[in-house]
């Protein structure tokens, strides 16, 4: 490959994966095409991308990036990135890859830039979910203030509507004077 070639490689892959900070690699082999087209097209709707690069030319690019990779670029790699977070990545990609199991093997993940297994990425938090939790970590101490605010003021409120019914049982009719 002459070096024009290559820079002309180098730079489409900088410019497709400028500012991509999640990521699957992954070694697809033997997939027949129909199944392939099917599972790109199925995917291209939750848009999630996959290319396949070559080695030489993805792993310098992404070094330039400042994302070190050096045990992922061995044997045909295929790149899948989009979503919202590279745990929905994951998570699709294992739903999607299920049939052809076989077929393929991930070799990691990257997350915000740093490199993870596979198998990481699939039990992080998708990005609603971890919203969610830091949103129910910033509401609980409200959540529990209230709680002691009102626990009291409520067994006070009980104990007043008690005493209020016992002196209604209590209390005789009065009688109407006689005339």
């Amino acid at each position: 490959m002459s070096k024009k070639v290559k820079q002309m490689g180098i730079d489409t892959l900088k410019q497709t994966f400028q500012g991509v900070r999640d990521l699957v690699m992954m070694n697809v082999v033997g997939l027949d095409a129909v199944s392939n087209n099917q599972i790109r097209l199925t995917l291209r709707k939750k848009n999630i991308r996959l290319q396949m690069v070559k080695n030489s030319l993805a792993k310098r690019v992404f070094d330039d990036m400042g994302m070190v990779l050096d045990k992922t670029w061995e044997g045909s790699t295929t790149l899948a990135w989009g979503g919202t977070s590279v745990a929905e990545l994951c998570k699709e990609l294992e739903a999607q890859f299920k049939k052809a199991k076989e077929k393929v093997k991930f070799k990691g993940a990257v997350a915000d830039g740093q490199p993870i297994t596979f198998e990481q990425g699939l039990t992080m938090p998708t990005r609603q979910e971890a919203i969610g939790a830091v949103i129910m970590l910033l509401l609980s101490p409200g959540r529990r203030l209230a709680g002691q605010i009102r626990g009291p003021a409520g067994r006070l409120a009980g104990q007043i509507k008690s005493i209020s019914e016992k002196k209604d049982e209590a209390a005789p009719p009065a009688e109407a004077p006689a005339s």
